[in-house]
């Protein structure tokens, strides 16, 4: 980090001895620390920075190819800005082949350390389900359904009652008049089964609260707000975040070798992948990594 700026780099070696290697290690930290100074627009202008040797950024590169013996190359960057008053949370997983940079406002860097821990590990893509763009939502609703599809004809198989479709997938469908006709439904449903309308109060809160969960899974599988907060499983990200007067302003998370044009993944497989890394931070297990990504102060 260069004061209020932070520059995550990836640069990739092809063995992971290599990666290991003293030079290497330099070559990577003096990168991401000019680039954090230079601030470049994109790859280009970054290659044409000045390294501490003298000689620009892409011939170091070819030196460093030559010397080693192997081809290094820069791949990308990424930087951040905050103000006086906001916190970094800087975290890389092992070194290297995970790393994240956020930037909280409130809270302190602690905390921000913290949400780029649960960034590493639950890969949200975007911060809030308002950066999810409408027909990306509706065509992962619709992979959710066809796997409950494929879930019902292995229950009929059983005797198994069908389960319903899910009607909604993220928080930008849930209108004022979705919410209130949930609402609704659920008064009636409590009448229906002879609830007195005196404890309704304290029953639709919950019932809504699940109603919530049940029609936002896209936002769960891919924003970082409606994810479940792997440091207190009781409170999503948002919520907690609001307990501690807290929020979150922006995040990159960069991991080695991912594609640029990521294939996605179903959203049950996404699902299933989070809540399998849940389970593991909660179980305080570890897994390693290769050392290719680096930060800048």
């Amino acid at each position: 980090m260069n004061g209020n700026v932070a520059a995550v780099v990836e640069v990739n070696a092809e063995t992971d001895f290599v990666a290991k290697n003293a030079q290497f290690v330099e070559l990577v930290n003096a990168t991401a620390k000019v680039i954090a100074e230079g601030k470049p627009a994109n790859n280009e202008e970054a290659l044409a920075l000045t390294m501490p040797s003298g000689e620009t950024l892409e011939a170091a590169y070819v030196s460093a190819t030559a010397t080693i013996g192997e081809k290094i190359s820069f791949r990308r960057f990424a930087l951040l800005e905050k103000t006086d008053a906001q916190h970094f949370g800087a975290y890389q997983h092992n070194g290297g082949r995970i790393g994240v940079i956020s930037v909280i406002e409130g809270g302190d860097e602690a905390l921000a350390k913290q949400i780029s821990m649960h960034i590493a590990a639950m890969k949200p893509t975007v911060l809030s389900y308002k950066e999810l763009d409408e027909q990306f939502v509706k065509d992962e609703l619709a992979q959710l359904n066809h796997v409950i599809d494929q879930d019902n004809e292995s229950r009929a198989m059983v005797g198994k009652p069908a389960l319903p479709h899910l009607k909604y997938g993220s928080k930008a469908q849930l209108t004022d008049e979705v919410v209130a006709q949930a609402e609704e439904d659920i008064k009636a449903e409590l009448a229906a089964e002879g609830k007195p309308e005196k404890i309704w109060d304290k029953i639709i809160p919950g019932k809504m609260d699940r109603f919530f969960l049940d029609n936002t899974k896209v936002d769960q599988a891919y924003t970082l707000l409606a994810q479940v907060y792997i440091m207190d499983d009781s409170k999503t990200v948002e919520a907690y975040l609001e307990s501690v007067n807290a929020s979150v302003v922006e995040f990159v998370r960069f991991e080695v070798g991912e594609e640029l044009k990521k294939l996605q993944m179903t959203l049950k497989q996404k699902l299933q992948l989070q809540w399998q890394q849940l389970l593991i931070t909660k179980n305080k297990k570890k897994r390693g990594f290769h050392r290719n990504l680096f930060f800048s102060r």
